[in-house]
């Protein structure tokens, strides 16, 4: 297990609950794009508590996790929405699928963890059926490269095990490599419009004080035109953060 299944093991009923995670605007625009699913197998990879999988499918939903403890959320959630899944600890780069085994696979708000994302996404092309989708909702790094290394360095605060926050470009370069089409593609989207308090968003990863302190501090000290590219406010006592994201509906 690696050092980012063994943190989400800790913190899993903070995703299970995290407003930022259940519900969101990507979600409902995903479910829009892919129209009637009621006979297709979908898999989640990388699902954390399973909010977008739960979201999507009505019956065939396989759930994909390296954190137990997520996985054992999964269940749990799904009991609650009345809904059957099969849950599976196993890591984005290694999926124990068979080839083209799933119309549809998702992932979302996961890929930033990802040790080797161009491997992952193989992985995900593999197990997709020939002409199935794929559609990936992630945080979304910047072209400009200081502010990306400024969002990178918030993100490493915020969560230890982060490791890259690609741009809208990097990943279109990742679909090109796997010879993937895009079918739609959007950039700069918020997972939570008017965004969310450093205090909440430290709340939810478990970041610790002092991260939330330092992560403050280098708001505080930023250029304005970094946090006007961010879309990072400050409000009363606390600055907000829309979760900016980029998502993809791919296909193979």
């Amino acid at each position: 297990m690696n050092k980012s299944a063994q943190r989400f093991n800790q913190i899993a009923d903070n995703f299970l609950n995290s407003e930022v995670h259940k519900a969101s605007p990507s979600i409902d625009q995903l479910k829009t794009l892919l129209g009637e699913v009621h006979d297709k197998a979908i898999c989640d990879v990388a699902c954390g508590s399973g909010h977008l999988g739960l979201a999507l499918a009505p019956h065939s939903l396989t759930s994909v996790d390296p954190s137990e403890s997520m996985l054992a959320n999964v269940e749990k959630l799904a009991a609650t929405k009345g809904k059957s899944v099969k849950t599976v600890c196993a890591y984005a780069e290694d999926l124990p699928f068979d080839s083209e085994q799933f119309d549809i696979v998702v992932t979302r708000l996961a890929a930033h963890h990802f040790t080797d994302i161009a491997l992952a996404i193989k992985e995900m092309k593999r197990v997709t059926k020939k002409g199935g989708t794929i559609a990936i909702i992630d945080l979304e790094g910047y072209e400009d490269k200081q502010v990306d290394q400024f969002n990178h360095e918030l993100e490493l605060l915020h969560d230890e095990t982060h490791i890259k926050s690609y741009s809208y470009q990097e990943w279109l370069g990742l679909f090109t490599h796997e010879d993937l089409t895009v079918v739609e593609g959007f950039s700069d989207l918020s997972e939570k419009p008017g965004g969310i308090s450093i205090k909440r968003w430290c709340e939810i990863a478990s970041s610790g004080w002092e991260a939330e302190r330092e992560i403050r501090a280098k708001l505080e000290q930023a250029p304005a035109h970094f946090l006007k590219t961010m879309g990072i406010e400050k409000r009363e006592d606390d600055f907000y953060i829309p979760v900016r994201t980029a998502m993809f509906l791919l296909t193979k």
